[in-house]
């Protein structure tokens, strides 16, 4: 339930579900940040994703928010990738 003044009483559904998209493919970049071995390459990769998400929300146009969603995902499975070969 959203309480008053929160924001997301004013989201209509296509809106919240795309804000939700956003919301999971942060947590995943996060949660792949996390087996990179390196404490100093954590951080740089942590500060990299808070700032360009940060950057990014005030974006409105339904577009432009499908676009940088598809470039997260595409450096997500690139990290992903990375790192599976580094582990072999």
């Amino acid at each position: 339930v959203a309480t008053r003044g929160s924001g997301l009483s004013s989201l209509s559904r296509p809106q919240f579900l795309r804000r939700q998209q956003v919301l999971q493919l942060y947590r995943k970049i996060l949660r792949a940040i996390r087996d990179v071995p390196a404490e100093a390459d954590r951080r740089y990769l942590k500060d990299w994703a808070r700032e360009e998400f940060r950057r990014n929300k005030a974006a409105t146009e339904e577009d432009a928010i499908r676009m940088m969603i598809t470039q997260g995902n595409m450096q997500l499975q690139e990290l992903q990738r990375t790192l599976k070969l580094a582990k072999s």
